[in-house]
């Protein structure tokens, strides 16, 4: 059995984890709601974004834009993959790189290459270890992401794309549900659908006016789409990463708080073992010198 001094410093360390833990969780919460704002508030653009791409491509049948064609010859797919910089929040990257893997091995038995575009450090870290091909990445994006920041990588696959060099562009994310769910998504980038881009379904058809043509504004706006659901994935990984840390250091202050009661329920005993054996060689003691 331990000491008891080795017991009180058990209890002294486990003490300052639980006080770390308990810290982190109340940053992670408070920058849990700043992401939880920014994340739904980029929603509107996205989804109007999106409708207006929609109307557009129908309203011109006959300008099709690259990224709404499909490369079917080539034997190569893109992937962007977003992770966190950080740790600690709980299997929130493990499930997303899991997914991210799963689809790597699908490419790969389908006979096709894959390039990656790693968006944070966990991911790109993953992806250097098994091997995957890394074309760009972006990492240290703080806790507010900068569109600027992230058009620089992912335009990597974008150009490959429209040129004909690559056959499809994944995103891997993780979705933000609510507080205590998050779901891991992979999403299909390009070639871009008519039926995801357009949200809302009333079905009204628009005639447009095109100043100068409509290539040079159809290709604006899907490029501007495009990046639009790239920072959208960010963002709500970043609100599904505050939410999963501050659940995680929630978890393990509360069970720091259960270690440290019974770290002191052993020391207790301890305690009263070595009294105990203190009396009983003191009545030993008298009993041998009466």
């Amino acid at each position: 059995m331990a000491s008891s001094k080795e017991i009180r410093g058990k209890i002294k360390s486990v003490e300052n984890t639980k006080k770390i833990t308990k810290a982190m969780e109340m940053v992670a919460a408070s920058k849990m709601r700043k992401a939880q704002e920014r994340m739904r508030s980029a929603r509107p653009y996205a989804e109007k974004i999106g409708n207006i791409a929609a109307s557009l491509a129908k309203a011109n049948p006959e300008y099709r834009h690259p990224f709404l064609v499909k490369n079917e010859s080539v034997k190569t797919v893109g992937m962007v993959v977003v992770t966190t910089d950080k740790g600690l929040c709980g299997g929130l990257n493990t499930n997303l790189l899991r997914a991210a893997t799963a689809k790597l091995k699908e490419v790969e038995a389908a006979g096709h290459k894959a390039e990656v575009v790693a968006i944070g450090g966990k991911g790109l870290g993953f992806m250097n270890r098994i091997g995957a091909r890394v074309v760009a990445h972006a990492t240290q994006l703080g806790d507010q992401p900068h569109i600027e920041a992230l058009i620089g990588p992912v335009k990597v696959l974008l150009d490959q794309y429209a040129e004909g060099k690559l056959s499809a562009v994944y995103l891997c994310y993780t979705q933000f549900i609510n507080t205590m769910k998050q779901e891991v998504k992979v999403h299909q980038l390009l070639p871009l659908k008519a039926s995801d881009m357009e949200t809302d379904k009333a079905g009204h058809s628009w005639d447009y006016l095109y100043e100068p043509d409509a290539p040079t504004v159809i290709n604006e706006l899907l490029m501007r789409y495009t990046e639009a659901l790239v920072f959208q994935a960010v963002a709500e990984n970043m609100a599904s990463e505050q939410s999963a840390r501050m659940v995680a250091m929630k978890a393990a202050t509360d069970n720091a708080g259960t270690l440290i009661g019974e770290l002191k329920l052993v020391y207790n005993k301890t305690r009263q073992a070595a009294i105990t054996k203190e009396l009983s060689e003191i009545v030993s003691g008298a009993a041998a010198v009466g």
